[in-house]
């Protein structure tokens, strides 16, 4: 079980290094974090973007621009699109968002002619690892940035792609838990009607692979102490490996709150395209997105 993210780069690392497509690669941030990945050996990197952007920064970083493979685009919505057919040309196992914004690289990867979406029904949705240092584990999370107010069929993707990246993590039977603002079945909030119907179809097999608990407030779901107090039963209360939250708001509130007041530090990425798309803020530190390239290159099937 992985409980560290610097254990996610040893994982990749005895897996063997990924190729990694940076979209619009013309930051210092990408630049640094794809430069840690590739000295780590867990990737190749291709930088699309403008070429002598990128040769500056490589020179004003002290990097050696040649361990890259470079691609000249200097628009930035050509490059996201660039990026991702160089994905759909095989020439790359997953994607990354450099300085473009993060409407441009949604809009690349949704394009219904040239994107990376897998057809169908398909839902995309955006996961993150957090290592807060008051948490005795990794805590896998979602929806903090793409779906703003998650539907029903949505959530329950969204906890199936949540279980699933648990298990990469090596996490046999990953402990979810449906976040809502109490832990009693509220007909009146929605989040935790949903929690509990989503607990229920995990309970009778409908949902595999992981134990699912909810509605659960955030107290009970990662405090034992709060467990005890509220005298609550079962095996996620307290421990949770995975938190599911029933809007963006909620989400992205914690990822905030974890990341400022916390000090935690995570690793993030798109799922539900037919690769693992890194997305982090464009304000993120070169180590997060680093951490999110190892995390995304684990993801790779």
């Amino acid at each position: 079980m992985i409980r560290k993210l610097d254990q996610i780069i040893e994982a990749v690392q005895q897996k063997g290094k990924r190729r990694l497509v940076a979209a619009f690669a013309n930051d210092s941030h990408t630049i640094g974090a794809t430069s840690m990945a590739i000295d780590l050996g867990i990737i190749d990197a291709t930088l699309v973007g403008d070429i002598p952007t990128i040769k500056k920064i490589c020179e004003e970083e002290g990097i050696d621009v040649n361990k890259y493979k470079l691609v000249q685009e200097a628009n930035e919505q050509a490059a996201a699109n660039l990026a991702v057919k160089l994905i759909n040309d095989g020439e790359g196992d997953f994607l990354m968002k450099g300085l473009c914004t993060t409407d441009k690289y949604m809009r690349a990867i949704l394009n219904k002619e040239t994107g990376l979406m897998p057809g169908g029904k398909a839902v995309l949705s955006h996961v993150a690892v957090f290592e807060v240092p008051a948490y005795h584990k990794l805590l896998v999370t979602s929806d903090v940035a793409v779906i703003p107010a998650p539907d029903f069929n949505q959530k329950v993707a969204i906890t199936n792609y949540v279980i699933n990246t648990a298990k990469v993590l090596q996490i046999d039977t990953p402990k979810v838990a449906l976040i809502a603002a109490t832990e009693q079945v509220s007909v009146g909030m929605p989040a935790c009607v949903d929690a509990a119907v989503i607990a229920a179809m995990g309970n009778r097999g409908q949902i595999k692979g992981a134990i699912i608990d909810g509605p659960l407030a955030m107290d009970v779901a990662i405090d034992k102490e709060s467990v005890e107090i509220k005298k609550l039963k079962g095996e996620v209360p307290g421990d949770a490996d995975c938190l599911v939250f029933p809007n963006i708001e909620s989400g992205n509130v914690f990822y905030k709150t974890a990341t400022k007041f916390a000090g935690a530090e995570l690793a993030a990425m798109v799922v539900g395209a037919k690769v693992p798309c890194v997305l982090s803020s464009r304000g993120d530190s070169t180590k997060t997105k680093m951490y999110s390239i190892a995390l995304a290159a684990l993801s790779c099937k």
